[in-house]
């Protein structure tokens, strides 16, 4: 394991399984995520103008580096159907450096 300071993991909910394909394959064909991952059929309860709503939901994990984060979030926003969608990124504390490496490696841009 080694320190994976620059690299962070980014959590964002849709509310259908086709449009988390879609924004996942963009992400990852864009070269803004090495990987997502997608949770399928996860329950969410939140407030919204007042209300209590109740919505199942889809779960992207983002695997990127830190440097991607702003136009991964302008492209996310681009492509959500969500007036404020969650858009949440930790950094990752330590990971594993074959895995790390081949997330820097991904998120190459082809003349680099």
């Amino acid at each position: 394991m080694e320190k994976a300071n620059s690299y962070c993991i980014v959590f964002v909910t849709i509310n259908s399984f086709e449009s988390a394909k879609r924004v996942s394959k963009v992400l990852v064909n864009e070269k803004l995520a090495a990987c997502c991952t997608i949770i399928p059929n996860s329950i969410s309860f939140y407030g919204w103008k007042g209300t209590l709503h109740e919505r199942n939901e889809q779960m992207i994990i983002i695997k990127t580096i830190e440097n991607k984060l702003i136009p991964l979030k302008d492209r996310i926003l681009e492509l959500h159907n969500d007036d404020v969608p969650e858009l949440i990124s930790i950094n990752m504390n330590y990971g594993l450096s074959s895995y790390l490496n081949w997330i820097s490696t991904s998120l190459l841009e082809e003349n680099e």
